[in-house]
């Protein structure tokens, strides 16, 4: 796995670019007052996060032959400041999904995804509470 970033602009706007040409945009929150371009590398382990465990409760749902008609994932981070870095102390994945889903095997799909299939949570599950809520309509 290889991603080459290269700087776009005067301050602290990047763009990723994975072995495949994807592109990503990433900036610095303190970015001089300057409109950002992209997203902060915090904000990008909480998007690694949520993508990881979405697809993995999708792939999980349809094996199930469950009719997915709306997916969402909202994920809230809270960071706790130790020295001069900051580690992500709680974070919480609300998936939101309609359809035809049953509640039961919703709640067995993002459990395995946390427990046992997404890695991003399992790297960040030494310093952080990952927590989670399903709605579905």
């Amino acid at each position: 796995m290889k991603i080459n970033i290269k700087r776009i602009n005067d301050e602290y706007g990047m763009e990723a670019i994975n072995e495949e040409g994807n592109r990503l945009l990433l900036d610095n929150a303190s970015n001089n007052g300057e409109p950002k371009t992209g997203m902060s590398p915090m904000q990008l382990i909480l998007t690694a996060v949520g993508g990881c465990s979405a697809i993995d409760v999708l792939l999980i749902l349809k094996k199930q032959k469950q009719v997915i008609e709306f997916f969402e994932v909202e994920i809230d981070g809270n960071k706790e400041k130790i020295e001069d870095y900051s580690l992500f102390k709680d974070i919480c994945l609300h998936f939101k999904m309609s359809g035809s889903i049953d509640a039961d095997k919703a709640e067995r799909a993002v459990k395995l995804s946390l427990e046992k299939y997404c890695s991003v949570s399992k790297i960040l599950e030494p310093t952080a509470n990952i927590s989670y809520k399903i709605t579905i309509d």
